[in-house]
Order: C-alpha cells, then sequence, then structure tokens
C-alpha cells in the first residue's frame, strides 16, 4: 500500500510538478538570455504652483471646488435681491412710496 502511494505521489509529480532546478540552471546556462536593455528614466510630472503666484485671477466657474449647492444659494440670494429692487421701484413709481433710508447727498431722505 505505501509502494502505490508513493508510485502515485511521484506519478503527480512528474505529471503536474513543475520542472527540476537542475534542469532549469542547466538551460539558461546552455542558452543565456540577451541582457535587457536599460529602462528609460520616468519622467515627472512638473512641479505644482501656487495659484497665488499666477499673475492672472482663478475663474470660480472652472474651479472643481466650487460645489453647486454654492451657486445655487448665491442665485436664490441674487433673485431675491431683485425682487426687492422692483418693489422698491414699483412701489414709489406707482404709489410714491419711498422705501430707499439711504442719505442722499447728505440729507435724509424718508
Amino acid at each position: 500500500m505505501t509502494d502505490l502511494i508513493r508510485a502515485l505521489s511521484l506519478w503527480a509529480r512528474l505529471v503536474f510538478g513543475t520542472r527540476s532546478c537542475r534542469r532549469y540552471r542547466t538551460r539558461t546556462a546552455l542558452h543565456p538570455t540577451p541582457a535587457p536593455a536599460p529602462a528609460p528614466a520616468p519622467v515627472r510630472p512638473p512641479a505644482p504652483r501656487s495659484p497665488y503666484g499666477l499673475d492672472v485671477p482663478l475663474n470660480g466657474d472652472e474651479s472643481a471646488l466650487v460645489r453647486p449647492y454654492l451657486v445655487a444659494y448665491d442665485q436664490r440670494q441674487e433673485r431675491a435681491r431683485q425682487r426687492q429692487r422692483r418693489l422698491a421701484l414699483v412701489l414709489a413709481a406707482d404709489f410714491g412710496f419711498d422705501l430707499d433710508t439711504r442719505d442722499l447727498h447728505g440729507l435724509e431722505v424718508a
């Protein structure tokens, strides 16, 4: 029984196993491979520059840091200011109400 197991394991090693080291070494000694060509030096990207050193201002629309909810918030505020200006204009033109409380030429405006 032990001879059968030993024979099967030897057969399996011969069929499915890798080549022995002796065969591989003698094969490379008989047929040497040419030396590989030296690898080219890796190309490095340019060093990152600070945007504060640039002469041109940054465009906020092209920046990836602008979040869509911030743009929507700014648009809502601008629409609210526009509505207030239109309401003040309509009230002043049609009804004579002046909602502006700023000073005009140093005089108090009602």
